[in-house]
Order: structure tokens, then sequence, then C-alpha cells
């Protein structure tokens, strides 16, 4: 037998193994509360796009992976540097968490994690600023919500919308999950 065939009958497992590395780091699959650090988390999952600091020592840290990726992850550490865990924050129980009249930017921020960038406007005529975020809605499908910030009143107001995005077969695409 060749070496190249060799290699050729191992591709297939190779393959696999790299994407379930590539899928753990991703989301922090495979971290175990309790037992990770958050040097393990970095090391997993790399360096957070935001990260906060409370007064009890324990940290926030938001990994965003749009605008491809429908997800933002928070992983929360103890104030011992544990893993507490990791909340996949895109979805509407979390959405559900904006009061509106009463939420900020950082408050949502905490929440939801950085919009994705190429998708914040400001609106000078309603005097408005609209950070949206891409996700999967309950039905499967990808969907964007919006946080729409009034700087005159303070007030707070959200959207969804499904887009009617096709994939190249001419259905809407669907999230994977």
């Amino acid at each position: 037998m060749s070496r190249g065939s060799s290699i050729g009958r191992f591709a297939p497992a190779l393959f696999l193994a790299i994407l379930l590395s590539a899928c753990a780091g991703y989301s922090g699959y495979g971290l175990k509360p309790g037992v990770a650090t958050g040097a393990d988390v970095i090391a997993t999952m790399g360096t957070p796009a935001m990260r906060w600091r409370d007064a009890d020592g324990s940290e926030q840290l938001a990994y965003p992976r749009g605008p491809s990726g429908p997800q933002t992850f928070m992983v929360f550490i103890a104030p011992d540097g544990r893993l507490r865990r990791i909340e996949q924050v895109l979805d509407m129980e979390h959405f559900a968490r904006i009061e509106p009249g009463k939420s900020d930017r950082e408050s949502v921020l905490r929440l939801l994690g950085p919009p994705v960038p190429q998708w914040t406007e400001y609106f000078r005529a309603r005097n408005e600023l609209v950070w949206e975020w891409q996700f999967c809605d309950s039905w499967n499908q990808l969907a964007r919500f919006d946080v729409l910030f009034d700087a005159s009143t303070g007030i707070v107001r959200t959207s969804y919308q499904r887009q009617a995005l096709m994939g190249w077969n001419g259905v809407a695409p669907f999230c994977g999950h």
C-alpha cells in the first residue's frame, strides 16, 4: 500500500477532529464549569471582544460570532477565576430582558454583547442610534434583532425582523440547530 492511500484513508477522521476542535473553540463546548479557569476560556475561545469586572472580582466576557455567525457567547467567571457558565445570548429570552424606557447602552451591551459594527446606524432625522444582531429565531431561520436608542428622550425600543434572504437554491437559509 502506498503512503498516499494510507493518508487518504485517515483524512475523513482527521477532518472531523479538526472540525470538532474548531467548534469547541467557537462556543467553549467542553469547558467545564467549576473546573476550567479564565485562562482556559481565553486559550480555547480567544480574546473576548468585551470584558467587565464586577466589584466582587467576578468577570463577564463577550464573544460575538457575527456577522456571519448568529451567536454571541457570554462567559461568566467567578471571583476565584473558575468558569461559572457560558450562555448563548442572542435569543428571544435575552431580548425580552431589554426594558423599553429603562435599558441603556451599557446594560444592552452586558446583556447581548456588541452589535455588528457594519449594521450600526445613526438616523439624524429621528436622533436615533440603531444596533443590530443576527440570530436564529424560533423557526430556526436567520433573523435580525434591533435595539433603537432615542437620544432625545432616552427611550429604548426593540424590533425583530426575519430577513428575506434566499440561499443558492432559492430557499431561506436555516441556522442548523
